[in-house]
């Protein structure tokens, strides 16, 4: 105890903090029925460097809405959101200063390029250390859409606001930090003495943290000091509630989800308390929290389910959106941090406190609520997994797939998955993983002393390793270099076990190098009879564990640490040592369950013209997290052809997250289908992928992929009709380069590609480009290329040349649902490859060479006019000029199109006989191609 009270006074001792204030004092009169206020401004800025300063910068995010190339609208845009590009301008937002004065008179300020939401203002002379200078200011705000990312005037013309105001950027050290917004919530300046006179219709009421006065139906006095909100909602309903409790008064209108008054009150009162005894007393008297802050970081699975449908106790999921959302402000709004560079200890904070909250107060409760106990459900992995466990998986899936990135990367360099889930899970289980290994409750005391030093107060996240530190004498500095500052899997491996009287002498192995403790369980009768800390250690060690008659052997068998590949932290002692982990199957994919060598099967269905409707069956050992192993088989039955046929591929991928070429893939695949009537095909393929991107640079959506492949196919000759050109076997080598940089507004993307055969070579080159304009036009390009090396294939045959309008698809790469019709529905489907032409011309196909261009253009909306051109060239004939025309619907781009020829060498095509025959169709139905739409936003 007298160890615990020294170490608490000489942190306190210690502690170095810098306080500043900056007073604004606001007139602002709303007009949010013209979506605008009329701003009346002064910042009282003081000079707290060590030099003088000439030059000031503020901090006008409101304007950061005003344009499609700022900051905020790129960053939509790298996302794959749509809605601010696509909106009018009257939904966009900006700023428009009039005048920007000092005591010495006008200044001159300037938008900095590429930033217009910083302004740079050059003061007259240099302002002297500890001196003060008033900016007053006025300018008119102009409020963007809410439907951008919830903040601004929504469809009601009411007001939800959040950094609306200017500001000057945080001065620190002789060096401004001044950044755009990028929808990342991380506004950096000093706290804040904040008068408002704010006047608005009288059908409205202000809703804030803010200490209100109001001095009129239409004028409300607003005032905090030290403080660092600066939200305020601006509303005709009234859908806010109040809950007082001992230790501040909640201001929300976060969802009840119709739970009853008193139950909102015990809620509200227990969370309160617990943040009290955790972190320590609120410095306000009022907390302000919203349904938008929920929904911009909502509890992931929590947030997808239906309002009818509640599967866990009553209240819960409410307790839970108030507390996330509660803890989150207590924390921003007590604790000043440089958010966009300096992040990891309030995440770590934040998610370990909801940790602990559900321990203490749903320690029982399953991931998946009741629904674990409902028959068919309860046998899945995912219903053994408590609560808490969604935390380890969701941060592993991100590992799984080498995207996990640094604690200490810059926020706006993370990609959203990490923004939103993966790196702040990965904090807050850090602190949980370095709690059980300090014990005691340590990381809990040192956290409730980081709050109450830094309370109001400018800090870095540096102080809470310091505060950690100075409660224990065990080394942590591995935490800091290994963990936090670390993209290192670890990787931890029972390799054997040497029995010897009464102890076991277990040999572990260490696979990255990364230098954390692990924990070794003995285990006997599914229950833990031992636990150990192992201290990190490099390459090989020998472990001595007593001999206590355990059935196994298990790494991390509480998951403390985020394992990549906890499929090798299992030794079996007693049974069959073959089976050291047994075999299971089970229906449909699951969470992976590490004690299991799994297989999955799921129904399967597939169909073209040939084999008709075809049931069948999936195996494959894919979880829900990717893995180097990964195998899929595909056995269905023909119900037109009355066969079986199916797929299967196996795959092994080698990773290195620290290299750009960041993974090998070595593969195999197979398939057997019917590509014509009662003709069935036999494809085998081994093949090596080299993937590459930007290890630097994650957000970045360039991509590289080289592939090395063997393509050898069988297929069935025509017993009845004998085509003496028909080439029932071949095999052909290929290799491609392929390389992308996709974007919302820029798609760009190109190939080139080498065939080798027996009977012919021949090298291509396709690229795309796509663009997307400020008035919501778009345009697509593509040309391809493509010339015949050597080509000894029959004259009389087509099958392995170039195609104007419909590939043969002699490598079996496309989804043809009837690959060898000439009429009907599925002669119309399209695929855009090679000469992409939409019209059937001839020649249709060219066997020395091809180049086309094909083009679209926005008309209106989804409707665009295309155009191809193209010259043909076969063997002793001239090249042949082609062209087409039409209209293209975009119904969804790539996955769902549909193109109407009006004009091409054929002629007005649309005045001709049987036109709905030239209508031509691009139909996705792969659910893998499909959920990309998804994924491109997150990863």
């Amino acid at each position: 105890m007298l160890k615990r009270n020294v170490s608490w006074l000489i942190i306190l001792l210690c502690c170095t903090v810098t306080m500043a204030q900056v007073p604004i004092d606001i007139s602002a009169h709303f007009l949010p029925e013209n979506r605008r206020a009329e701003i009346s401004q002064t910042i009282t800025f003081k000079n707290n460097s060590d030099n003088a300063i000439d030059t000031i910068y503020l901090q006008d995010w409101n304007n950061s809405y005003s344009a499609n190339d700022t900051p905020l609208a790129v960053r939509f845009a790298e996302e794959f959101n749509n809605k601010f590009h696509f909106s009018k301008n009257e939904e966009k937002g900006f700023t428009q200063i009039k005048t920007l004065v000092t005591e010495a008179g006008t200044l001159k300020y300037e938008r900095l390029p590429n930033q217009v939401d910083i302004i740079k203002v050059t003061l007259k002379k240099p302002l002297p250390v500890g001196q003060t200078t008033v900016l007053s200011l006025t300018y008119t705000l102009h409020f963007p859409s809410t439907k951008f990312n919830r903040y601004g005037i929504n469809s009601k013309d009411e007001l939800q606001l959040k950094d609306w105001f200017i500001v000057p950027a945080k001065f620190t050290n002789g060096e401004w930090n001044y950044y755009s917004n990028k929808d990342l919530d991380d506004q950096y300046h000093d706290y804040l003495d904040i008068n408002i006179t704010a006047t608005h219709p009288k059908e409205y009421t202000i809703k804030s943290a803010y200490k209100e006065t109001v001095t009129a139906d239409t004028i409300v006095e607003l005032s905090q000091k030290n403080t660092l909100q600066n939200q305020l909602y601006l509303i005709k309903e009234t859908p806010f509630y109040e809950v007082e409790t001992d230790k501040f008064t909640l201001l929300s209108n976060i969802d009840d989800e119709g739970i009853a008054k008193t139950s909102k009150s015990l809620v509200v009162d227990r969370i309160a308390y617990f943040l009290s005894e955790h972190l320590g007393d609120y410095p306000h008297e009022k907390i302000f929290i919203t349904e938008e802050e929920y929904k911009r970081s909502p509890i992931y699975g929590l947030n997808q389910l239906p309002s009818f449908i509640r599967p866990f106790p009553d209240g819960f999921q409410y307790e839970l959106k108030i507390f996330k959302t509660l803890a989150s402000k207590y924390l921003d709004t007590s604790i000043l941090t440089n958010k966009r560079n300096d992040y990891w200890a309030k995440d770590a904070i934040h998610v370990y406190l909801l940790m602990q909250y559900v321990d203490t107060f749903y320690p029982k409760l399953n991931l998946l609520g009741s629904f674990a106990k409902i028959w068919g459900i309860k046998s899945f992995h995912a219903s053994e997994l408590s609560f808490n466990d969604q935390y380890n998986f969701l941060y592993l899936n991100m590992i799984r797939l080498q995207l996990d990135q640094k604690l200490t990367t810059p926020k706006d360099e993370l990609i959203k998955y990490n923004n939103n889930i993966g790196n702040k899970y990965k904090a807050g289980l850090g602190l949980a993983y370095l709690n059980d290994y300090l014990e005691n409750d340590i990381i809990s005391e040192a956290i409730k002393i980081y709050f109450q030093n830094n309370k109001q107060k400018t800090t870095t996240s540096s102080e809470l390793l310091k505060t950690i530190k100075q409660l224990t004498n065990k080394d942590i500095d591995w935490f800091y270099e290994d963990y936090v500052d670390s993209r290192k899997d670890i990787d931890y491996k029972i390799s054997k076990v040497t029995k010897a009287d009464n102890t076991l002498y277990v040999t572990l192995k260490n696979k990255t190098n990364s230098k954390v403790p692990v924990a070794l369980y003995s285990i006997k009768n599914d229950s833990i009879i031992n636990k150990k800390w192992i201290s990190s250690f490099k390459n090989d060690t020998i472990i001595i564990v007593p001999n206590l008659d355990q059935s196994s052997l298990v790494l991390n068998k509480e998951q403390l640490i985020v394992d990549s590949n906890q499929g090798n932290n299992f030794k079996k002692l007693k049974g069959l040592n073959i089976l050291n982990k047994p075999f299971q199957l089970r229906l449909f994919q699951d969470i992976e369950d590490p004690e299991y060598s799994q297989v999955f099967f799921v129904p399967e269905f597939g169909y073209n013209v040939y084999d008709g409707f075809s049931p069948g069956i999936k195996l494959y050992n894919k979880t829900f997290l990717r893995k180097p192993l990964e195998y899929k088989l595909k056995p269905m039955y023909g119900l037109t052809s009355k066969s079986i046929i199916g797929s299967g591929t196996i795959k092994y991928t080698f990773f290195n997250k620290f290299s750009n070429n960041y993974a090998v893939q070595f593969g195999f695949s197979g398939s057997t289908y019917h590509y014509e009537e009662n003709l069935s095909y036999k494809r085998f393929s081994p093949y090596i992928n080299f993937l590459s991107r930007d290890q630097n640079n994650l957000r970045s959506n360039k991509k590289e992929v080289f592939n090395l492949r063997y393509v050898s196919v069988e297929r069935e000759r025509n017993q009845v009709v004998i085509d003496e050109d028909f080439e029932p076997d071949y095999g052909i080598v290929n290799l491609r380069y392929f390389r992308s940089n996709n974007e919302l507004t820029r798609n760009l993307a190109w190939f080139a590609d080498l065939q080798i055969a027996k009977k012919f070579s021949k090298v291509s080159f396709n690229l795309q480009y796509k663009k997307l304009f400020k008035n919501k036009r778009q345009i697509n390009v593509r040309l391809f290329g493509g010339t015949f090396i050597t080509n000894r294939t029959n004259n009389n045959s087509n099958y392995f040349d170039f195609a104007l309008d419909r590939p043969t698809d002699y490598l079996f790469d496309y989804d043809y649902y009837g690959r060898s019709e000439d009429t009907g529905i599925f002669s119309q489907q399209i695929i855009i490859a090679e000469g992409g032409f939409k019209s059937k011309l001839q020649p249709a196909f060219a066997n020395q060479w091809i180049t086309t261009a094909n083009a679209s253009a926005t008309i209106w909306k989804y409707i665009h006019a295309y155009g191809d051109i193209g010259f043909v060239k076969n063997k002793e004939l001239n090249a042949a000029f082609v062209y087409d025309t039409g209209v293209r619907l975009n119904l969804v781009e790539d996955y769902f199109e549909l193109y109407f020829p009006v004009y091409s060498n054929l002629g007005w095509e649309i005045a001709q006989p049987n036109y709905e025959e030239k209508i031509r169709f691009v139909v996705t139905l792969s659910p893998k191609t499909l959920i990309s739409l998804f994924t491109r936003k997150w990863y």
